[in-house]
């Protein structure tokens, strides 16, 4: 099936960024020769590149395109424009910069918030000294010794897909190829190569730890990322939406697919996944307290935004490294190392902006499956997030009357 004359323009737009930064996209499972002609183009300008998402704005109204599919290129024709306008060496102040990529609003977070975490914190690890020397000994006694990572992964990986497979069916053919590299600002990443086939690298510099494996696996593969592609392609792309065969960084598009995946493991498995992770590294012949795990993951749902604040006060405030790794380590209680991993993925040209998908993201999409009525129509809310082209907007009217 053809493309859309005006969506064929905007993959076009979108494959240029890649020229100006390596990946910018982040997926493309498009026409093959279309990619082939971008790179052997001249390389793009900047500044051309925001005039053209701007132009390309401009003629969406007359296009004829569906309005939920016109609503969805619209947004990320606007982050488009603004990454150009980034590249070409514009001022933009981040919050305006957020707002531009990611369709949402950001502000400070409320350190009371932060302090009744800790508070909760402290009640669910008792004993002498300073919270954050207990949670770092906690930490250090739930990390997954480094020979034990690949069998857990892979344990924790078929779980997941069979829950997947029973709820969200996948396409025939569809796996999961894990890697553990190193040297990444992240601790997982899907790489989704189409053809339902994803690489899910796994970040080796940083240890991991048995209560973080089942969000990661789900975040990235079953029923996060790898999932969301191959039902969109088996759904949208086979159905003609060719927008959908492009997944590009900084866009809305990232919004929603991270707050997809951090809510994954709720939506998959839900209260009770301490025990069903506990059985599982039994199995393994691996001690794991699955009550106490869960007890600390919604102790620490209250520091949700402290990230996004150390993104603030470096971008906004202009703040230097040391005095944000300093508050990362008061309020996120993590140890220096940890700070400076965090300040790495926040200080990268790139991925500067983009701690606000997984705060604002978990809380828009998050908020909107809390209003479902029942377990059966939070369900079917997150198959709609699974396998339709919703953007931060769309979900907004939906809450709006709420």
């Amino acid at each position: 099936m053809e493309a859309h004359p005006l969506v064929t323009e905007y993959l076009r737009l979108g494959l240029a960024f890649d020229r100006l930064e390596e990946g910018f996209v982040d997926a493309f499972t498009g026409d093959p020769e279309l990619r082939r002609a971008v790179r052997n183009a001249p390389a793009p300008e900047p500044a051309e590149l925001a005039r053209r998402a701007a132009a390309l704005r401009a003629e969406l109204p007359g296009a004829g395109l569906p309005p939920e599919r016109a609503e969805f290129v619209d947004v990320h024709l606007r982050a488009l424009e603004c990454s150009g306008r980034k590249f070409a060496g514009a001022e933009i102040g981040f919050v305006d910069e957020v707002r531009a990529y990611f369709d949402v609003e950001i502000a400070p977070g409320d350190e009371a918030l932060y302090r009744e975490a800790h508070r909760q914190l402290d009640e669910v690890l008792p004993g002498d000294g300073p919270l954050i020397e207990r949670i770092t000994a906690h930490r250090k006694a739930d990390e997954i010794p480094p020979e034990r990572l690949r069998d857990c992964v892979a344990a924790f990986s078929g779980a997941l897909r069979e829950r997947v497979r029973e709820r969200f069916p996948l396409p025939d053919g569809e796996h999961v190829t894990y890697e553990v590299v190193g040297d990444k600002p992240w601790s997982g990443f899907n790489y989704y190569n189409g053809g339902y086939h994803s690489t899910v690298a796994i970040n080796s510099d940083l240890r991991q730890q048995m209560a973080n494996l089942p969000h990661l696996i789900a975040h990235e593969s079953y029923p996060g990322h790898h999932t969301e592609h191959c039902r969109k392609e088996a759904g949208l792309v086979a159905a003609g939406q060719a927008e959908q065969t492009l997944f590009l960084v900084n866009t809305p598009q990232c919004l929603m697919a991270e707050g997809l995946a951090d809510l994954a493991l709720r939506a998959i498995v839900g209260p009770g996944w301490g025990a069903w992770a506990q059985e599982i590294y039994a199995d393994l012949g691996l001690r794991f307290d699955g009550e106490r795990a869960e007890q600390l993951s919604r102790a620490s749902a209250g520091l949700l935004g402290v990230r996004q604040d150390a993104a603030l006060l470096l971008h906004d405030r202009h703040r230097d490294a040391d005095e944000v790794a300093g508050f990362l380590e008061r309020w996120a209680l993590t140890t220096p190392e940890r700070a400076r991993q965090s300040l790495r993925f926040l200080s990268s040209p790139l991925w500067r902006a983009y701690i606000s998908t997984y705060v604002e993201g978990y809380r828009l999409l998050g908020g909107w499956l809390d209003e479902a009525a029942g377990p059966a129509a939070r369900a079917d809310r997150f198959r709609r997030l699974l396998d339709e082209p919703l953007t931060p907007g769309a979900l907004r009217r939906e809450l709006a009357p709420a």
